[in-house]
């Protein structure tokens, strides 16, 4: 057999003098989750090979003759994956399976695109799936959805939660055609553990997966983070010596947290990492001491809402307080703070934007992600706003973009917010004080970001015409 793995971009590649300069700003990391069953479906088919977009172009006449093709959406790229789906149908045989986080909370959608739809994660399901279609059987278990001989669609639920995720992901796999790459990765990836013990209302991926927290064993991680760095250093695929690690809650284990970074330091891996954390680590003086020397440099915090009106709004228990001692406590360990915000809840008005960025300014966050809310079926925030969501607003748009009617601000007015606290916080005045402040890494970082920022402004500044017409046409 041949298989091959497809993670699909948003947009396509395209060849231009600003993509030549400045990182993509959308996916430029290939998906562990897709590399991880990819390196799986290897073990027992060899010709196994992956496609990112985010780094490289398909070669699509490898495609067409697979005899299966996974294809992996979150709600951003899910556009691109139908189009990439139509078109392998309309020219190959292959079986052609969907999967990821926007599949599985939308599958009915998914599955009017391919043959399978493979919900929930597919560490154990997808090699049921390779020998049911080796077999020629009908695939009909649970984690399965498809479509009965009359069209109906049947859909046996999410797969069971793999207990055992200790698999190395083979990043080889990804990197095959060197002639195709495109872009190098900004930094190699490693997940340690799957899951959040929380439910915000707007978190699709507990909708998805549940609040089961898994991890992987202290000394898998660490021989993944060895093997990671060892291939993007020797291959020089990867734009800054950081390693992130990528779990959406990395603390939610406490005492397996502390053994996995005491696994680092006893590693002697020297390197520089970076990690999403929940603020409630800024008050762990334990874990901040751990985190930085292990060789942590840098926490992306979600603080997401400055008013405590926003996270009650949203059923969190912040509170700006809270945030604001954090983050002080994180700095005061010698750890930079990234800011992960969002805008667009309904008690936001204009202005929001010059709030966000004075608390960023003044309380030097080192760098900053601004996002407005997007809503993914299957999330308690998507059943809560879905009647004032904007029609006609493809899952493209999902990158950041305006794609509600809050309560208290105009789409437009709320989108010019984000361009407004994005063009303050990276002025050139900020990166002229940059230059003669900062040293070594963290300069490097802000001259990076001053880019990706501008290009990101220029998105959304193009995107408001879309907001113009279609916030009137629905009135």
């Amino acid at each position: 057999m041949k298989l091959r793995f497809i993670e699909p971009g948003n947009p396509p590649y395209r060849p231009s003098l600003l993509n030549e300069i400045v990182y993509n700003r959308y996916i430029r990391t290939p998906s562990n989750g897709m590399l991880t069953l990819a390196t799986i479906a290897k073990s027992v088919v060899p010709d196994t090979l992956m496609y990112s977009e985010s780094v490289s172009e398909i070669v699509m006449e490898d495609i067409y003759d697979a005899d299966i093709v996974f294809i992996s959406i979150f709600t951003f790229n899910a556009d691109r994956g139908y189009a990439l789906c139509d078109k392998i149908r309309k020219n190959s045989s292959a079986a052609i399976v969907m999967g990821g986080l926007h599949a599985t909370l939308c599958p009915g959608e998914a599955i009017q695109h391919c043959d399978y739809v493979l919900r929930g994660e597919g560490d154990e399901a997808v090699l049921r799936l390779i020998e049911c279609i080796q077999k020629n059987e009908l695939p009909d278990f649970a984690g399965i959805v498809r479509k009965d001989k009359d069209g109906t669609v049947i859909d046996r639920g999410c797969a069971p939660l793999p207990q055992n995720i200790d698999t190395i992901p083979d990043r080889s796999l990804c990197y095959k055609f060197k002639e195709r790459t495109r872009y190098n990765t900004i930094w190699p990836q490693v997940h340690a553990s799957r899951g959040c013990p929380h439910n915000c209302d707007y978190c699709a991926l507990v909708a998805a997966f549940g609040r089961c927290v898994r991890t992987r064993s202290p000394e898998n991680v660490t021989e993944d983070i060895r093997q990671a760095v060892k291939f993007f250093d020797e291959k020089n695929h990867r734009l800054s010596k950081f390693l992130w690690i990528t779990d959406d809650n990395f603390f939610a284990d406490r005492e397996w947290a502390k053994s996995v970074l005491q696994a680092i330091i006893d590693s002697g891996i020297n390197y520089r990492f970076t990690v999403q954390a929940r603020y409630e680590v800024g008050f762990d003086d334990e874990m901040l001491m751990l985190l930085k020397k292990a060789g942590f440099m840098e926490l992306a915090v979600g603080i997401e809402f400055l008013e405590d009106e926003a996270f009650k709004l949203n059923h969190k228990s912040s509170t700006y307080s809270e945030i604001l001692r954090a983050v002080k406590n994180i700095q005061a360990h010698g750890l930079r703070v990234r800011g992960l915000f969002i805008v667009g809840a309904d008690n936001h008005t204009k202005g929001v934007g010059d709030r966000l960025a004075d608390f960023v300014i003044e309380n030097d966050i080192s760098g900053v992600l601004i996002q407005s809310m997007y809503f993914i079926p299957g999330t308690k925030a998507y059943e809560v706003h879905k009647d004032k969501l904007i029609t006609d607003s493809p899952w493209s748009r999902c990158t950041g973009k305006v794609v509600h009617f809050p309560e208290n601000i105009s789409p437009v007015q709320l989108q010019k917010e984000i361009i407004r606290a994005s063009s303050r916080i990276y002025s050139v005045k900020r990166l002229m004080g940059a230059l003669f402040k900062k040293r070594g890494v963290e300069l490097i970082l802000f001259i990076g970001e001053f880019f990706w920022q501008m290009s990101v402004r220029a998105d959304l500044k193009k995107d408001l015409a879309f907001l113009e017409t279609h916030t009137q046409k629905n009135g």
